[in-house]
């Protein structure tokens, strides 16, 4: 499996490099082309590269962490997902205040699939700071807790094994009407929530 991220800032690059370290391969891409990301990419190391935002969309799994203002170009144009996983590791903030964006009552997964048609969307990676993200999963003895929510059955499963790779320990919350509210950012009960599961 080769998984696409697009958007390469704090949240795309800290889950590349956890990638990286699983010997998992990943396309990383920005609005900003290829280039830009020969750094990045470079101190992240293989099995990770750069491309283009639709070699990465085209990818077997699929994760989006975007500025909320940048979601719709970030994903406009794309063909029809046709069934595969896209992760939603987006929070309704609009930079630079990152005051919340009026969403007129929906929930933000709601939105993003609307901007992903044919996508199974899976809620993930969103409720934790990217800098505590970024860190080891493995803490104090434990796994540290990520939140996953969504309505397929199948790609949950699908993404609850990706992070359990990834070192993490996932807990599926449900719906992404039940879930995906309670891990929401801003307002979500689980919101910045940095648990610990030890075995």
């Amino acid at each position: 499996m080769t998984i696409g991220i697009i958007g390469a800032g704090s949240i795309g690059g800290a889950l590349a490099r956890h990638l990286a370290r699983a010997n998992l391969a990943a396309i990383l891409s920005n609005n900003r082309g290829p280039d830009s990301l020969a750094e990045l990419v470079a101190d992240i190391g293989a099995p990770a590269r750069a491309g283009t935002r639709d070699e990465a969309a085209a990818q077997d799994l699929v994760i989006v962490a975007v500025n909320w203002s940048k979601l719709a170009d970030a994903l406009g144009s794309l063909p029809d997902f046709g069934g595969r996983i896209v992760i939603d590791a987006n929070n309704p903030l609009v930079a630079p205040t990152f005051q919340p964006a009026d969403l007129h009552g929906r929930l933000s997964s709601e939105v993003f699939s609307d901007h992903a048609p044919g996508a199974r969307v899976v809620k993930a990676f969103n409720h934790l700071a990217a800098a505590v993200l970024a860190e080891d999963p493995k803490v104090a003895g434990g796994r540290r807790v990520l939140f996953l929510a969504g309505a397929d059955a199948a790609a949950k499963a699908e993404v609850a094994g990706l992070i359990e790779r990834l070192g993490f320990h996932p807990i599926d919350l449900g719906s992404l009407n039940e879930g995906g509210r309670a891990m929401s950012v801003p307002g979500g009960g689980l919101t910045t929530q940095n648990l610990v599961r030890f075995d």
